[in-house]
């Protein structure tokens, strides 16, 4: 046991202790020791699975780490600086594709962004393993500062798409960042109507997610239509927001002027997506507002697709009243 404990302590230098406490850089005299193999280089991954790391935010992708990366997730940029100075190289990416820079575009701190664009000034020219840039993560996670040094020193393209398909202005919108959103349309000229993989669009995965406040603001401020259907399945928001059960999605959209009768290619109303996801409220707040069950092109309707006596009696109720 000791032998064992001994070993996964080797796999963590000085150098990975200090980057992911947030720490002053051990002396230079460590990298000077007599026995080279005491320590591994500051460039070495660790293998070591800091579960307390990822328990408070840390990076947990899934991919070993460098002691720079776990730097940046600190956000401390004298530890940062004092690493690169000694050889840390910020272009090393962790098996998810995820690079240094990338992690500090999550993390948000433009001086840190600013910093490694200085002193590697490729480092944004990089991709995860599933095509997402830091200017997706940075949209993501809603750090607008961020987001402001992406598109001040880099050269993105203004709807770059990730193999699901989403661009950074999707990613805003579907994490309810309006002000990042806005952003990415006024400086870099966004596509509102971009589709992902399934011909979704940004108000659709909006309604998937429940951001009403970003709903809003597609259709009032910029004019999105609030039926426009999912190129592949003729989805509309609506239907999105009943399948997730999304009661207060629904009822942002019926307000909006959503068509409370839409059918998708399959000829599936939102109750239909409704009673498939078992979403008892959901249900009773369609039928309330005055949608009615129908046949669906295979002849199925929509009380069809559920077992629960709970919407069963949502339908029995809107029969007798």
């Amino acid at each position: 046991m000791r032998n064992q404990k001994l070993a996964e302590v080797k796999w963590l230098t000085p150098n990975h202790l200090c980057g992911r406490r947030g720490r002053p850089e051990p002396p230079p005299s460590i990298f000077m020791l007599p026995n080279p193999g005491s320590f591994l280089p500051i460039t070495q991954k660790t293998k070591h699975q800091d579960d307390k790391m990822a328990a408070e935010g840390g990076f947990n992708h899934g991919g070993a780490r460098t002691p720079l990366m776990m730097a940046c997730t600190r956000k401390n940029l004298g530890v940062i600086q004092d690493l690169v100075e000694h050889g840390a190289n910020p272009l090393l990416k962790n098996k998810d594709g995820w690079n240094s820079f990338h992690i500090a575009s999550r993390e948000g701190d433009p001086l840190i962004l600013q910093y490694l664009l200085t002193v590697c000034p490729a480092a944004w020219k990089t991709e995860s393993k599933i095509g997402r840039t830091p200017l997706h993560t940075a949209a993501m996670h809603g750090c607008l500062e961020a987001v402001q040094v992406l598109l001040r020193r880099c050269q993105y393209e203004p709807n770059c798409r990730d193999k699901c398909g989403l661009t950074p202005f999707m990613d805003a919108i579907q994490c309810g960042h309006i002000n990042v959103a806005r952003l990415l349309l006024e400086e870099h000229k966004a596509c509102v109507s971009a589709e992902d993989s399934l011909g979704a669009q940004a108000i659709h995965r909006a309604a998937v997610t429940g951001q009403n406040e970003a709903i809003r603001f597609l259709v009032s401020e910029l004019g999105v239509d609030v039926d426009v259907r999912a190129a592949s399945t003729r989805l509309t928001a609506l239907h999105y927001a009943a399948k997730e059960g999304h009661v207060s999605t629904v009822q942002m959209l019926l307000s909006l002027g959503a068509d409370i009768n839409a059918k998708d290619a399959r000829s599936r109303s939102a109750l239909h997506l409704a009673c498939a996801g078992q979403h008892v409220a959901c249900v009773e707040f369609l039928l309330q507002s005055g949608l009615r069950d129908s046949a669906d092109i295979t002849g199925t309707l929509a009380q069809q697709l559920t077992r629960s006596a709970d919407i069963l009696h949502c339908f029995d109720h809107s029969v007798t009243t």
